[in-house]
């Protein structure tokens, strides 16, 4: 009974160790607001430039997501090639099983549509002549024969040139993967910044109470007793520098949020507004708080190894 009831004391005492740990480790950091605001927000400024370059990467990755690129080869004849002699091969396309569509584009017409697009009516105007080809447009049956399918027409010796327009979403998709991974690494170097920042600011901390410290080891605390204050800081540290990362977050959305979505809107990509997911600031100060304690053990470890009494 004895035992248990020692057991009880133990873990009660324990508890109120913690509780006055988190409670006074607070407090010295509210006795001097300006210097640990200034501390958080170097924290929440390094949390919050990752979040918005993912954020906003993810938004573009939907955006292009919602662009329907059609496999479509696009000839352009050479000169010589009449009008007449398009419209014929036309029809021997249609009748090649590889081939589903195909639309024909007049030189006339295309000068039309290119007039009304770029904007240069008085340029073409000025022309002597057309300069634009006959065009073809050849749709394939399948989409994963239209590179084979290009190729092949490329060799005609009426084409001057092939484009497969779906080639363009292609590249953006790669340079997208690229963006990711940049914005994983320098998430990662950034996180790192974070806990060196923390680790820096524990280490004048506990500089500063380096006598405090000698007396509570010279009664017999052990380290566990010393480090619990600096793991407080630290987590105390993240959750401020995590609040002030989502708070940068919303604004940096706030700001660029309504001209990102105009822009998207003219390509008719998306109606909802461009913003940080709801659980974005959650996340943020679960990280800063995950960050804070990391940081700050490590700096306990490290530093409070060298205070002992002689």
């Amino acid at each position: 009974m004895s035992s248990r009831a020692g057991l009880l004391d133990r873990g009660r005492a324990w508890l109120s160790h913690h509780r006055d740990s988190a409670a006074d480790s607070l407090g010295r950091l509210l006795a001097r607001p300006l210097g640990s605001l200034l501390t958080c927000l170097a924290i929440g400024i390094v949390l919050a430039l990752p979040a918005v370059l993912a954020q906003a990467l993810e938004e573009f990755r939907q955006l292009s997501g919602d662009w329907q690129a059609p496999d479509r080869i696009s000839l352009f004849l050479r000169e010589s090639v009449s009008e007449e002699a398009a419209l014929a091969w036309r029809e021997e396309l249609e009748a090649l099983p590889a081939v589903a569509r195909v639309d024909f584009l007049s030189r006339d017409d295309a000068l039309v549509e290119f007039r009304e697009l770029s904007g240069f009516a008085e340029v073409l105007d000025g022309l002597e002549q057309n300069p634009l080809p006959h065009l073809l447009l050849v749709a394939p049956a399948a989409s994963e024969q239209a590179a084979q399918l290009r190729a092949r027409l490329l060799r005609d010796e009426r084409v001057a040139e092939a484009v497969l327009d779906s080639a363009w979403l292609a590249r953006l998709q790669q340079l997208t993967d690229l963006g990711r991974r940049v914005v994983w690494v320098l998430g990662g170097l950034l996180l790192l910044g974070v806990v060196l920042i923390l680790g820096n600011t524990l280490r004048l901390a506990i500089e500063s109470r380096r006598e405090e410290i000698l007396v509570v080891k010279l009664v017999g605390g052990s380290d566990a007793f010393v480090r619990r204050p600096f793991l407080y800081t630290g987590l105390w540290y993240g959750v401020g520098g995590g609040l002030c990362a989502g708070l940068l977050v919303v604004a940096v959305f706030a700001l660029v949020g309504p001209a990102a979505t105009e822009l998207a809107a003219l390509y008719g990509a998306r109606s909802s507004p461009l913003g940080p997911e709801p659980m974005a600031i959650p996340y943020l100060v679960l990280l800063g708080a995950v960050l804070g304690l990391a940081g700050a053990w490590l700096a306990v470890s490290r530093h409070l190894g060298d205070i002992e009494p002689s």
